[in-house]
């Protein structure tokens, strides 16, 4: 099984966090879709053989589109890509963008999920992070989805926002509870160079939230969501039983997926491939009949990293055994003193073999991966 996806950069306005390749130019628009449906059908053999098991378009800001224009995208995939059975069709979508007459088209043209951008439920936050919408636009988008039969959607949280309480985060988390999503996803804001935030940060305008704040909004999250029933299976993700998103748990288990569009990456189990982020030039590119992507060819070691990278961020951990079979690399054997200190500290447990991140690990993922890295 594998994942498309569709990267649509364009946005009505800059978040001052975000870093995602986009742009508010959208006089492009149509020579972009047409290029992106080009590049499919000159990346039609980079799945085979798999079958395409679920669809995401993201951005940018996907909503932006019309519903023709989303349609076309998807039966372009249709008739291009084996896809006998596809699980999951996700829609990016700002709260903005959400009116029931759209939503009620996007599912008559296979659209089966919605991931709609809230971040947080009160407008000085929103206004704090320049997001379109307003609080009363974010509680409105969310009864929409519901009215129109979207039961499956992910929901959108940042915590660890400069001025942002524990008080309002459990606010924003009761909130949010209240539309029953069967999928929440709670990032830590991070602060990234290219972006207004970062620019804020050279001139002392912005401070980064302390770690020990960030830590208790984390233990506030997993503790609120895990009592009302949401399984914590991945670092940033949540959700009810039998939801877990099919299209992102395929990118940490490691399986084959195609991006197309300007920014996109993609994987096919021996490489990676990076297309430009660049409008324009991406453009030009594809018409020429050429794919502007710079391409990784994976070493033994950078299977091994990712491995351990991506499999410590789930709650299925990362299998020992399996380093062991497929790439000869023995985190026991390599580590062993490393790994009695991690889980003397409850930062891990190991269970069957696998070595699991409690929630205090989680905190610290990124650092004990690089730990555990093959050099």
């Amino acid at each position: 099984m594998a994942g498309i996806y569709i990267h649509i950069p364009f946005c009505k306005q800059a978040c001052h966090y975000c870093d995602f390749h986009f742009s508010t130019n959208m006089r492009p628009k149509r020579e972009m879709l047409a290029a992106i449906q080009q590049e499919l059908s000159l990346q039609k053999d980079y799945l085979a053989p798999y079958e395409v098991s679920s669809i995401y378009l993201g951005g940018g800001t996907p909503s932006l589109l019309e519903v023709e224009e989303i349609a076309a995208l998807l039966n372009h995939i249709q008739q291009t890509f084996i896809c006998k059975e596809i699980l999951e069709v996700t829609l990016e979508a700002n709260p903005d963008d959400i009116y029931l007459e759209k939503l009620l088209a996007l599912r008559t043209i296979g659209i089966n999920r919605l991931s709609i951008g809230i971040q947080t439920f009160h407008n000085n936050l929103l206004q704090y992070l320049n997001r379109a919408h307003n609080t009363t636009k974010a509680t409105q988008s969310l009864e929409i989805a519901l009215q129109s039969g979207f039961n499956n959607f992910n929901l959108d949280l940042i915590y660890a926002i400069p001025g942002q309480t524990e008080e309002m985060l459990k606010k924003d988390l009761l909130t949010a509870l209240q539309f029953k999503p069967t999928h929440i996803s709670a990032y830590c804001l991070t602060i990234e160079q290219k972006t207004v935030f970062g620019r804020w940060l050279e001139t002392g305008k912005i401070r980064i939230v302390e770690d020990e704040i960030a830590a208790k909004h984390f233990h506030l999250l997993v503790d609120t969501l895990t009592d009302n029933r949401y399984k914590h299976y991945e670092i940033s993700n949540f959700s009810l039983p039998e939801h877990h998103a099919q299209h992102n748990t395929n990118y940490w288990k490691r399986g084959s997926y195609l991006g197309v569009g300007p920014g996109a990456h993609s994987y096919n189990g021996t490489s990676r491939q990076y297309n430009i982020a660049n409008n324009m030039r991406y453009i030009q590119s594809i018409q020429e009949g050429v794919i502007p992507s710079t391409i990784e060819i994976l070493q033994p070691q950078d299977h091994i990293n990712e491995y351990i990278m991506t499999s410590l961020r789930t709650q299925w951990g990362c299998d020992m055994a399996l380093l062991r079979n497929n790439y000869q690399y023995d985190l026991q054997v390599n580590h062993p003193s490393y790994l009695e200190q991690l889980t003397s500290r409850q930062l891990a447990y190991v269970q069957e073999d696998t070595l699991i991140l409690t929630i205090d690990g989680k905190l610290l993922a990124d650092k004990i991966a690089a730990d555990l890295f093959i050099a």
